[in-house]
């Protein structure tokens, strides 16, 4: 357990942005899951749309430190590929 002052202090910051950090990553998540759901359903516009709201909420989470910033960029790059695959394929 925290002894002094400042490390109580730290202790309680940390407890915050915990919480903070697991709200942002659950919403990316959400969002990410929304464009693969629009995917599994073969809707290439809908997955287009899902995946325009999904890019910025996932570009935010790496600028906040919750991603890396190659990991997001990758999670965006992978979603669009499939999104790009589902025209060919039909």
């Amino acid at each position: 357990m925290a002894n002094t002052k400042s490390a109580k202090k730290a202790a309680r910051q940390a407890e915050r942005r915990t919480l903070v950090n697991k709200a942002r990553k659950s919403r990316v998540r959400t969002f990410v899951r929304k464009v693969e759901e629009a995917i599994a359903s073969g809707n290439k516009e809908a997955a287009n749309l899902a995946l325009r709201e999904a890019q910025p909420e996932i570009m935010r989470s790496a600028s906040k430190g919750i991603l890396h910033k190659n990991t997001a960029s990758r999670k965006i790059s992978r979603l669009s590929a499939r999104i790009k695959a589902l025209g060919q394929a039909a």
